[in-house]
């Protein structure tokens, strides 16, 4: 099937990689001149574990394409895809203009029945948007469809090859044999394509990745009452979690949750709620309990250092907002940070992918390592604010010695705490007890 998608950001870029890889015959639109002649000469602009080989494998094979010519990509296209960014705006609700704008521009081009889907995550209604912004420009015969995207950065591709569900939202009998088709090759294993009405489809989008960020956070608050009453939170979690009703996932307490998504949707639901007069308490509990969230481990550092971070040297491992990826929107490290550096502290970080797009934001406002231990040198603290692989199990004599003292602050839990006593550190985790050695 030859299909179009219009925009390449990290939904996009993801998207088309993986429906070519099925056979289908690509070709995703983009603006940006400069980011399309890096693909068309095989260069990814995002790091994705896996996606580079199917990346280049499908340019080979010619059936993954890029142009910034947004007629050449849909004139033959059965399928197109908006996968266009959706910012919040200053209110929380969804910026639509790029999605509009690039329906309208569509509507002026096609000349026979097209299926446009929007891949982008968009407030309830958008699909209504959609389509009276094509129809205003067009009388050719075109269905919309909304198919929301479930992608985990870090294992984006495998959740593209092999999803949980797809949940396609369409009223038309043609657009739905068309989706069938193109989706078929995901489900051999028999999981569901689930066909529902647009608003419906849209909605599902919003609920899932806000009751993930709720889990998420009442695991948190749970943490630091954990931390009042002198519980473990990791008992805590494997004896909640063992309830097949609750489950094991989204239940690691931590600095708060951040990326693309989780943020993003929360607020936008809260705020699509707020318009229709519904004041979404849980959701405003979420987001009000994750921004103080990722400021716990810059408390725990400015109490054991009595207020006063004045000149002190800090070392960061991990600026991206979860493991295996670059991706550092709403990411926890950056709100540290920027309170390190109002506090006068002098911060070196280390990231294995993220320290290039920190540098593009914050500039030299910190300094960046080559790796963990260089982070270390001479340095009073270290925190721990990304769960990288490359993070679980260092020489802690190594890090003892590089340090100037042996203290520890870990927003990710990631060292047994008998360890860090008889390594002599003093310890100070998320919802655990504090290792006194000091």
């Amino acid at each position: 099937m030859k299909i179009a998608v219009v925009g390449t950001g990290y939904v996009g870029l993801v998207t088309g990689t993986c429906l070519a890889e099925t056979g289908n015959q690509v070709i995703c639109v983009d603006i940006n001149a400069e980011k399309v002649k890096m693909m068309q000469n095989g260069k990814l602009p995002i790091y994705e574990p896996g996606l580079d080989v199917l990346f280049n494998r499908n340019i080979e094979q010619k059936r993954l394409l890029f142009t910034t010519n947004l007629a050449e990509a849909i004139v033959e296209a059965k399928i197109i895809f908006l996968a266009l960014p959706t910012p919040p705006g200053g209110d929380g609700s969804a910026d639509l203009s790029y999605v509009l704008g690039a329906a309208k521009d569509i509507g002026k081009l096609i000349k026979e029945y097209k299926v446009i889907v929007t891949k982008s995550t968009v407030p309830v209604g958008t699909a209504d948007k959609v389509r009276a912004a094509l129809g205003s420009e067009t009388d050719i015969e075109f269905d919309v469809v909304s198919n929301p995207e479930f992608l985990r950065e870090g294992v984006a591709v495998e959740d593209f090859m092999k999803p949980d569900r797809v949940v396609i939202g369409t009223q038309s009998d043609k657009a739905r044999k068309l989706m069938g088709e193109l989706y078929a090759p995901y489900v051999r294993q028999g999981n569901p394509i689930i066909f529902m009405d647009e608003r419906s489809s849209e909605l599902t989008k919003y609920a899932a990745n806000s009751f993930l960020a709720t889990k998420i956070t009442f695991m948190n608050e749970v943490a630091n009452l954990c931390e009042l009453v002198g519980a473990d939170v990791d008992m805590v979690r494997m004896g909640i979690g063992s309830d097949e009703r609750i489950g094991r996932r989204f239940l690691f307490p931590g600095v708060g949750y951040g990326g693309s998504c989780f943020p993003k949707d929360v607020q936008a639901l809260a705020k699509s709620a707020d318009e229709h007069k519904y004041n979404f308490k849980i959701l405003n509990s979420v987001m009000d309990v994750n921004e103080t969230q990722k400021k716990v481990l810059f408390e725990k550092l400015s109490k054991y250092y009595d207020g006063n971070l004045e000149g002190k040297k800090i070392a960061l491992w991990g600026l991206a907002f979860k493991p295996e990826t670059d991706d550092i929107r709403e990411a926890p490290a950056l709100y540290i940070i920027d309170e390190l550096v109002k506090a006068g502290a002098i911060v070196t970080a280390f990231d294995p992918e993220a320290m290039d797009n920190v540098r593009n934001l914050i500039g030299t406002t910190i300094s960046y390592a080559a790796d963990p231990y260089s982070a270390l040198h001479n340095a009073d603290a270290l925190l721990i604010v990304t769960e990288w692989s490359l993070f679980r199990t260092p020489d802690f004599d190594q890090v003892g010695k590089l340090l100037n003292s042996k203290v520890i602050f870990d927003g990710r839990n990631l060292y047994d705490l008998q360890k860090m006593r008889d390594c002599g550190f003093y310890y100070n985790s998320i919802g655990r007890k504090v290792i006194e050695n000091k």
